[in-house]
């Protein structure tokens, strides 16, 4: 595993990331705008080009956040890119969580991660269910876990489920970085039928590119705040997933858009939306490495269109 300590001022994002930049050449496959056919997910990146090139990152917000890229070995011995996490070292949030879907990790070979005697609550990465992020600097990590006696869950950005491949890639999504506050009914309802829909997309692409979290950037998405000081987390209002999907060298994307208190449809579908719709909903630029062209098209493509191209569980 490696860390990211990236403070990210405005000049250094410009150099870390160029989402948007029409002449961008570290998009694989060609610069922005061509018709090269794209490669697009390096999945043995690890160090700051992962972002310049994997599609599941959106653009960064910059200002005080920090980037943590979880690396983990496969039952098959390959070391791959688990997930990324950007997080806001202000809100004590993340930001939001990407990663792929792909044959390699979708495999199962091992059981969902159990620490169920976390009892001194620590947050060590050795004993505790839901520890500190040992790839996170030591001054932006918790003292205490505020979700406890909250009554909201650790709801997992990154799925659990998503990474039953090793042992490793597993234990790394019960991370803090990798949660955000969730009411029961939420985590165990609508947000686990979203994540069972992704899981079962992911069996129809040659790789999904999934990027998820809460809303934590304006005081009007957060709910209230769980614990206090350094120990302080918003509940978020709004959770959102984006998911890109390609199959050859054919991409098409959706997303979700769903208020954590008050969603009155237990069908998945009615909180599906276009990626251009989630994109003026959470002010995050999705998929912003891809060719332009592509881009454009996998974006503003009409509602209607959109639910066309997906089959969607009920």
């Amino acid at each position: 595993m490696k860390k990211l300590h990236l403070l990210l001022s405005a000049a250094l994002l410009m150099i870390f990331v160029a989402c948007g930049d029409d002449s961008n050449e570290y998009n694989i496959g060609g610069k922005k705008g061509e018709d090269t056919p794209v490669q697009p997910d390096d999945r043995q990146s690890s160090g700051p080009e992962i972002a310049k090139y994997n599609l599941e990152f959106p653009a960064l917000k910059g200002g005080k956040s920090v980037v943590v890229v979880h690396n983990a070995k496969l039952t098959n011995n390959k070391t791959v890119v688990n997930f990324s996490v950007e997080w806001d070292t202000e809100m004590h949030a993340q930001r939001w969580t990407c990663y792929q879907m792909y044959s390699d990790v979708n495999a199962q070979y091992v059981q969902r991660y159990d620490k169920a005697h976390d009892v001194d609550n620590t947050l060590s990465y050795a004993t505790g269910q839901y520890p500190n992020d040992p790839e996170l600097p030591t001054e932006y990590q918790f003292t205490k876990d505020s979700y406890k006696g909250s009554g909201y869950d650790h709801g997992h950005i990154c799925p659990s489920q998503d990474r039953v491949c090793s042992e490793e890639a597993n234990r790394q999504t019960f991370c803090m970085t990798n949660m955000q506050p969730q009411n029961h009914n939420f985590n165990a309802g609508i947000w686990e039928k979203m994540e069972n829909q992704v899981r079962t997309w992911a069996k129809k692409f040659d790789t999904l590119f999934v990027c998820k979290g809460g809303t934590i950037d304006k005081s009007e998405w957060i709910i209230k705040y769980l614990g206090s000081g350094n120990n302080r987390i918003p509940v978020p209002k709004y959770f959102f997933m984006a998911v890109l999907g390609k199959k050859g060298t054919s991409f098409k994307a959706t997303g979700f858009w769903i208020p954590q208190d008050s969603y009155t449809s237990s069908s998945i579908k009615s909180y599906a939306v276009t990626i251009q719709a989630l994109q003026n909903n959470t002010g995050i630029d999705f998929f912003c490495n891809l060719p332009d062209d592509i881009e454009n098209q996998v974006e503003n493509i009409a509602h209607s269109q959109m639910e066309k191209e997906w089959t969607w569980q009920q």
